[in-house]
């Protein structure tokens, strides 16, 4: 008899240990997935809401805040896992130079004292280009090709 019951204690102690590690192995494999997903969301959000035109005026970057929003929770969304809750907080969102700061906190299946186990992911976020000048505005001013000297004084 006690070797049954010493077998059945080996069962239940595996089935428990196998719990744990699948419990950890969750929320461990959710916060890599979420921390990528949020970094990469953050970069091709950004890029997208680049203005194009201040750029060729100017050569400066700057992005657009409602831009950089709804492109940041239209690809975030499409790309979550459907099992989890996400809460997005958008600290700070500057537009020249183009900068974010934005946490993601999501509910894992864990839960401790009936509250949920979040993971919470943070990014700080700069977008910048290596080029000080818009050579080609300068270029085609020179050729006469383009006026934007009205843009330029208009102190």
């Amino acid at each position: 008899m006690s070797k049954g019951v010493l077998a059945a204690g080996i069962i239940a102690l595996g089935l428990l240990a196998f719990g744990v590690v699948l419990l950890v192995s969750n929320y461990f494999s959710g916060n890599e997935m979420d921390y990528y997903l949020l970094k990469d969301t953050t970069e091709a959000a950004m890029t997208d809401a680049v203005d194009i035109g201040f750029y060729r005026l100017t050569g400066q970057l700057r992005m657009d805040k409602e831009k950089f929003a709804e492109s940041f929770v239209r690809r975030f969304s499409q790309s979550v896992n459907q099992n989890r809750s996400y809460n997005i907080k958008m600290y700070d969102i500057n537009e020249t130079p183009p900068k974010v700061s934005i946490q993601v906190d999501s509910s894992t299946s864990v839960t401790f004292n009936s509250e949920a186990l979040d993971i919470s992911n943070r990014i700080d976020a700069i977008l910048e280009t290596k080029y000080d000048e818009n050579r080609l505005v300068e270029d085609l001013m020179k050729e006469g090709k383009l006026d934007y000297e009205q843009f330029y004084n208009r102190g």
